[in-house]
């Protein structure tokens, strides 16, 4: 086969380190890279000339939508990589008709947010904020001692994790050393599957109870919108901990701020809905909430990984392996 001829299409202020000069010389060295400046727009003179010649267009965070229009604009096209997570509202369903394989990325940015997500339960067994707060505020320790009789802890803590997902099963792998218990709710899943992975498969409401940590991994489909629910929370037991770092909307935000605001839960919230929450809400203010903005996935260096993941796709198609990330347009109805 002979270099392929490849065009980028992403925001560049959102996508600072994804390629890195080193992988856009691997790039230029599997493919031809016509242009090392990303398209920001597909409809304008110099993406219809990139576009006219373009066999592998690579897109990642702020790229224009790739629609219906484009494989008519872009007639050698055989392969788009999304060098990021989702493809939803990024790729037009008429693409995947017109037979252009899809890849994506999200194995890569799976890692930071597992990375987070086991940082996140290790602080919260040890209650780790709750202890900053009273260390700093006292400057002392007399508050702080008699906390460490608690049952608090990593030893022997049940922990529950909604999803099975790439990222689910990422952070299971990654718990594997420690001493937890392991509740897994995810109706795909059989038991038989659970307990290969090391966990005991049981309903949400059963989860829901027993956990002493719970950590959101499920996609943001109709049916999981408001998942956790103000019925579900108030199952939880006094002390638990829950822990976001998948979508906002699979919480109702207004029954966990009024669980909240009763001291007797805490929450690690990285996402929330909507992404910025109003300048007044009690997200900002409560002591038993730690705050991120959307930090979990890959930012700053940890998006070298998502480019390098994208080069190996291109890689392996222009080599004609199998693509290890191909997206099928059934899958779009299970994945976030």
């Amino acid at each position: 086969m002979s270099r392929p001829a490849i065009v980028l299409a992403m925001e560049p202020s959102r996508t600072e380190h994804v390629l890195p000069d080193e992988i856009l010389r691997r790039l230029d060295a599997i493919g031809r890279l016509l242009d090392p400046e990303p398209l920001q727009r597909l409809d304008d003179a110099r993406a219809r000339r990139l576009l006219s010649e373009a066999e592998i267009l690579i897109t990642g965070w702020g790229a224009p939508y790739v629609g219906p229009e484009i494989p008519a604009a872009a007639p050698r096209l055989r392969l788009v990589v999304h060098a990021a997570g989702t493809v939803k509202g990024i790729i037009d369903d008429s693409i995947f008709e017109a037979g252009i394989a899809i890849s994506h990325a999200a194995e890569a940015n799976a890692v930071p947010v597992a990375e987070f997500t086991l940082a996140a339960i290790l602080f919260a067994g040890k209650r780790a904020f709750r202890f900053r707060d009273l260390y700093v505020a006292d400057r002392n320790r007399d508050r702080t001692y008699p906390m460490q009789r608690e049952a608090i802890g990593n030893y022997g803590r049940t922990l529950g994790i909604i999803g099975a997902s790439r990222i689910g099963r990422r952070v299971i792998e990654l718990l594997k050393p420690f001493d937890y218990r392991l509740l897994l709710f995810d109706p795909m899943l059989d038991a038989a599957e659970a307990a290969r992975l090391g966990a005991e498969k049981v309903d949400l409401d059963e989860l829901m109870r027993r956990a002493d940590i719970i950590s959101l991994h499920a996609p943001s489909l109709a049916s999981t919108q408001h998942m956790i629910d103000a019925r579900r929370l108030s199952l939880l037991k006094d002390g638990a901990t829950l822990i976001n770092t998948a979508r906002g909307i699979l919480i109702d935000e207004a029954a966990l701020l009024s669980e909240l605001k009763t001291g007797r839960i805490d929450a690690v919230i990285d996402v929330t809905d909507p992404e910025i929450p109003d300048a007044g809400s009690v997200f900002y203010d409560l002591p038993n909430v730690f705050l991120t903005p959307h930090i979990a996935g890959a930012i700053g260096l940890e998006r070298a990984r998502l480019g390098a993941m994208a080069a190996d796709e291109v890689e392996r198609f222009t080599a004609g392996r199998p693509l290890l990330y191909q997206i099928r347009r059934q899958n779009l109805e299970n994945i976030a």
